[in-house]
């Protein structure tokens, strides 16, 4: 012992124990004024190391979860391949995919269009068949655009209009080579096209609508089956009709005329005769007039106008 030869105070530690306690005493009433009504009590003052590394991955995440969905595909693609680069190493040329194996819609439609469709083709529908059928059924099935630049070789190509062809009258109202835009002197000709499908040989009638120099492409083997309509044929037999009963009556004057040189000797009373008839005729004719209206001739109505021009159209 130091100091005072081994003996202590008794009293000095309980001055030193009572300044402590009164500090104690001052921080626990100041606490309590300091402590609101509704706070909760801290059972610990310092959390653990581990929970507060939990807490701050999840905080992490959740902000990397925000900052992901506001990114679009390219973006958070380039971001991945950035990361996958800085940690692990590598070249960018490593992730360029290759575009060889790359197939669009066009191709799919190319790879699996067939000019007809049979029941056998619809058995079994791959959505590849079905992108091709949806695509099918959007054509217009009744005049064909035909390519005739190897009609030396006997070889055509045809195919089924589309919406704008329709609409500017190419195939119907142009002409249907492909080529060729002439608007007079088109013809109507059926062929029967052999054509060869996914391995498969088949045939189908189709129509064509062509001017003069294509359907002399058309022709240059042999010759097609040309379609009329009823109206032109209905027509031509009005003028081989009409052109004989012309000519009967040519040949009816001819004979007049001959009787006429033959005898010249023509009596006055017929000639008076004529002419009465002609005056009567003309009075009948003249009372008639005054009887009445006219008798209604018969005019076509709106329905058989359209149907006749839709006949013309749709040979």
């Amino acid at each position: 012992m130091h100091g005072h030869g081994g003996y202590d105070s008794d009293f000095s530690d309980d001055e030193h124990g009572g300044e402590s306690s009164k500090k104690k005493k001052r921080a626990t009433e100041d606490d309590l004024l300091l402590k609101k009504p509704f706070q909760k009590e801290k059972h610990g003052k310092v959390a653990h190391k581990q929970v507060a590394a939990e807490l701050l991955d999840r905080e992490e995440a959740r902000n990397r979860r925000f900052h992901l969905i506001a990114m679009d595909a390219y973006q958070r693609h380039t971001k991945f391949v950035n990361d996958y680069i800085l940690y692990y190493g590598g070249k960018r040329e490593d992730f360029r995919r290759l575009g060889e194996n790359d197939k669009t819609d066009l191709d799919v439609i190319r790879e699996n269009h067939r000019f007809l469709w049979n029941e056998e083709d619809e058995m079994e529908m791959t959505w590849e068949k079905r992108l091709a059928k949806k695509y099918y059924d959007k054509l217009f099935k009744e005049y064909c655009i035909g390519d005739l630049s190897r009609y030396k070789e006997n070889k055509f190509g045809f195919r089924w209009r589309v919406e704008k062809e329709v609409i500017s009258g190419k195939g119907q109202f142009f002409c249907g080579n492909k080529r060729c835009d002439e608007k007079e002197g088109l013809k109507s000709w059926e062929v029967n096209f052999g054509y060869i499908e996914h391995g498969e040989k088949r045939n189908a009638l189709v129509k064509l609508r062509l001017c003069q120099e294509c359907s002399f492409k058309l022709n240059f083997h042999h010759r097609r089956k040309e379609i009329k309509s009823k109206k032109r044929k209905a027509k031509t037999k009005k003028d081989c009709d009409e052109s004989s009963h012309k000519k009967s009556k040519l040949s009816s004057a001819k004979e007049a005329s001959k009787k006429k040189d033959k005898g010249h000797s023509t009596s006055k009373k017929s000639e008076d005769s004529v002419n009465r008839n002609s005056d009567e005729e003309e009075s009948v004719s003249e009372s008639e007039l005054w009887k009445g209206p006219l008798p209604e001739t018969d005019e076509k109505s709106q329905e058989e106008e359209f149907d006749e021009y839709f006949q013309d159209l749709f040979l």
